[in-house]
């Protein structure tokens, strides 16, 4: 097939990020050149370019190049609007190691499908052959597992936990055609993503054919029949009793126990249950889920123990789901209990049990009642800034007086490096004179250092300099040392009184050794501990190493410390959202994520975080829902109290935009129109509130046409989508090359309409859309960088 780059694309803050999958194909050779953009009166002389046929393409006949007359649109049409609503009759198994022993269940060979979002070829395969009949039963032949790296809906299961396949491809669930991509890729791929691409193996798992790149249909159907024609007919178990049924790893007989325990009497779902407690050949995950969250508490029960018995990764994420509701203490310990044997295989396990010994514990190392007093005493203080300022130049020059006289003397040199840091934080303070003082701070603390000082004080000293100078390797290891050592637990009493602290009263009232430092300098070395903390957890994560639950209470009472300082931005607020979020901490994420927009209410990152988190709760409806609600909140805020106004029409605009491209994931073709009006409205909106704006603004405006241009187009209703694709160019034509969240450009909508219409004899039509793409810069019929070979980029 034409494509050897998969481009995934997704929009961000008007820009669009681009995250390179591959380059070239399986045997390293260069990529393709993609057929000329420029269009043709007629579909000829296209073709002639692209990375030649795999091997086994050839074997199965695959031309070296597309046919002469031919063009990529007429070889692998678009599937229309009715097309993309039938079934996918395809029986994609749930994941590699099911797909095996379905394999030897069945004693048929097993055949992974390779798919990619916006590649004209897969979007043949996935809208149209996958949902063939003929098609189909070649297919299914096989044992078939299907591997791609899109996520089509926001999350595998909806509120009731039921799942949610995947309408693109049908039977799995988004994360299990991910996941297995990600095993595929690491076991067949030789390092390069390609797709359409199918790969036959035997029951051991060993190729036998490898087809990609083919420059027609055939070849891949061929490839199908030739494949099989050897094996039998695949054994089929259709009167299998409910106690083999739930040991069987086949998706249909795991359809088969999933639709006896939907739809069958408590006694059928109680004998369900038990016979996977009896018997756990293979973890019945989605039983296991229906039943526990269930309303029958006993069948929860029995599924909770059932699940004890589990070893999948699958199962891992149940238990984790089930460890996030109310459930008795004693379940929850054998859970844990459970997750900790797996543990000594899976690093995930071993990461959920750390993560529920370390949530909601005190960090030992950071004293947060004694924080919070030091910063109301600093509140509450008399003396004016101007007072205090002259207090600190008088400490400065008396430390700079006694390191002068006693230059050997290691506590005189603490002493000035401690004034420095004070005084770099004075306020008014030429950002240049405080780079000066840090610097010299830095200076005397090392010296002192060499001299033979230490000790977590002299640490946190060389922390917090480091980290204002921009030194954040050395920084996040000294503030690790610092808080370790306690600089910010509770010492001794009058740890902290030497006679240049004695002066000042917050010191006096607290035992803590880092309350010699400014409220800055200690946010500095909190935040540096809290990364230090992240990166350390990040590391024996990957590494699948274990690390103490102390951790997470570390990480999080180092941000509770310090969140509402100006110092902890909107990056800083994202990092731990996203940390949170990827340990599994969620609801804590999400309360983050919250108080983040209150201060940074036009962050394009956070918003970013605030889709996903929608999109994952409620759906494209509720994406939409949730950002109509904030655009209430904040009418009422501007009309009741004269707020200002912030950019969240331009967010929920895009809102709507990634609403629509998730609806057209689920062939919800009028959902996903309305969705792209409504997206056009706030940005239109948007550029009356903020006219500056407007270029931006018409960016995504023009791509709002274009995806309903690109409906209208899959409906049949060519008349309207012309007319959308002629908006979308007089809105903004240098979007025209811009791919929208489905990997798909105005100028590849243009390009398939173009043909469409010359195939229904509608020449004016045909012509207005040529005129079309022949008024575009020349610059944006090029191929984008990705898709060139390496010495032309």
């Amino acid at each position: 097939m034409p494509r050897a780059t998969s481009v995934l694309s997704f929009h961000l803050t008007g820009l669009v990020l681009f995250v390179l999958c591959t380059e070239g194909s399986a045997r390293g050779q260069e990529p393709e050149k993609p057929a000329p953009a420029t269009p043709a009166p007629a579909p000829a002389q296209q073709g002639t370019g692209g990375a030649p046929p795999s091997p086994d393409a050839f074997k199965y006949g695959s031309p070296p190049a597309l046919a002469e007359g031919l063009t990529e649109e007429v070889m692998w049409p678009a599937a229309t609007a009715e097309g993309w609503r039938s079934p996918v009759l395809v029986e994609w198994q749930r994941n590699f190691d099911d797909a095996l022993k379905a394999a030897r269940e069945r004693h048929a060979p097993l055949l992974v499908s390779v798919n990619m979002d916006g590649e004209i070829a897969s979007e043949h395969f996935a809208g149209v052959r996958y949902r063939d009949p003929v098609t189909a039963a070649e297919m299914n032949r096989y044992v078939c597992i299907a591997a791609s790296v899109y996520r089509h809906t926001p999350r595998d299961y909806d509120e009731q936990g039921q799942r949610v396949p995947c309408p693109r491809l049908g039977t799995m669930t988004c994360g299990e055609h991910i996941n297995a991509e990600r095993e595929l890729y690491d076991k067949y791929f030789d390092g390069k993503r390609i797709s359409p691409r199918h790969i036959m193996l035997d029951l051991e798992g060993n190729e036998q054919y490898d087809v990609y790149y083919s420059w027609d249909t055939a070849t891949v159907f061929t490839a199908f029949r030739e494949g099989v024609k050897d094996w039998p007919e695949p054994r089929r178990s259709e009167d299998m009793p409910l106690e083999q049924l739930t040991q069987s790893a086949d998706v249909t007989n795991r359809q088969r126990v999933e639709q006896l325990y939907r739809e069958g009497d408590r006694a059928t779902r109680r004998r369900l249950l038990e016979s996977v407690l009896v018997a756990p050949a293979v973890d019945q995950v989605e039983l296991l889920r229906m039943a526990a969250f269930g309303l029958d508490l006993e069948l929860a029960q029995l599924a909770r123990r059932a699940l004890t018995q589990c070893h999948t990764e699958g199962a891992i994420d149940l238990m984790a789901e089930v460890l996030a509701a109310p459930i008795d203490a004693t379940e929850r310990a054998q859970l844990l209990a459970a997750a900790a044997e797996l543990g000594v295989t899976s690093h995930r396990a071993r990461t959920l049990v750390t993560l529920h010994a370390g949530l909601g514990v005190e960090s030992d190392r950071i004293d947060r009642s004694a924080l919070t007093e030091l910063r109301e005493e600093d509140a509450r203080r008399s003396y004016s800034s101007a007072q205090r300022t002259g207090a600190v130049l008088q400490k400065l020059e008396s430390a700079a007086e006694a390191a002068e006289a006693r230059p050997d003397d290691v506590e005189a040199l603490v002493a000035l490096a401690e004034s420095y840091l004070l005084r770099a934080e004075a306020p008014g303070l030429d950002p240049r004179m405080a780079k000066l003082l840090v610097t010299d701070a830095y200076k005397a603390a090392l010296g002192a250092e060499r001299k033979g000082a230490s000790g977590p004080f002299l640490d946190a000293l060389v922390a917090v300099a480091a980290a204002e100078l921009g030194d954040e390797g050395t920084a996040r290891t000294r503030a690790f040392t610092a808080i370790e050592g306690g600089v910010l637990g509770r010492g001794a009493a009058g740890e902290a009184n030497t006679p240049e602290a004695a002066a000042d009263e917050a010191v006096n009232t607290r035992t803590l050794l880092g309350a010699r430092l400014g409220e800055r300098a200690r946010v500095r070395l909190l935040l540096s501990f809290a990364e230090a903390r992240q990166a350390a957890i990040r590391a024996r994560y990957r590494a699948r190493a274990e690390w103490p639950g102390e951790w997470m209470s570390d990480v999080h009472s180092a941000y509770a410390s310090i969140i509402g300082h100006p110092l902890v931005d909107a990056g800083v607020l994202t990092e731990y959202y996203d940390f949170l979020s990827w340990i599994g901490a969620t609801e804590r994420a999400r309360g983050v994520l919250e108080d983040a927009l209150a201060r940074f209410s036009d962050d394009p990152v956070l918003h970013d975080r605030l889709r996903s988190r929608l999109l994952w709760d409620a759906g494209a409806r509720g994406l939409e829902a949730g950002y109509a609600a904030r655009l209430e909140r904040e009418a009422a805020a501007v009309a009741r109290d004269g707020a200002t106004r912030t950019q969240l029409e331009w967010f929920a605009g895009y809102a709507s935009l990634v609403a629509a491209e998730h609806e057209r994931r689920r062939n919800e073709f009028e959902s996903a129109a309305a969705s792209y009006r409504r997206a056009r409205g706030q940005f239109e909106r948007n550029i009356e509130h903020f006219p500056d704006g407007r270029d931006n603004a018409d960016h995504f405006i023009a791509l709002a046409f274009a995806g309903e241009a690109r409906l209208a187009l899959e409906e049949g209703a060519l008349d309207r989508a012309t007319t959308a694709i002629e908006a979308s160019v007089a809105r903004r034509a240098a979007s025209a090359a811009t791919q929208d969240g489905l990997g798909l450009t105005p100028l590849a909508t243009m390009k398939m309409l173009f043909a469409r219409l010359q195939e229904a004899g509608d020449v004016a039509r045909a012509m207005t859309v040529r005129s079309l793409m022949d008024s575009l810069d020349p610059a944006l019929l090029e191929p984008p960088p990705t898709e060139l070979p390496p010495n032309e980029r």
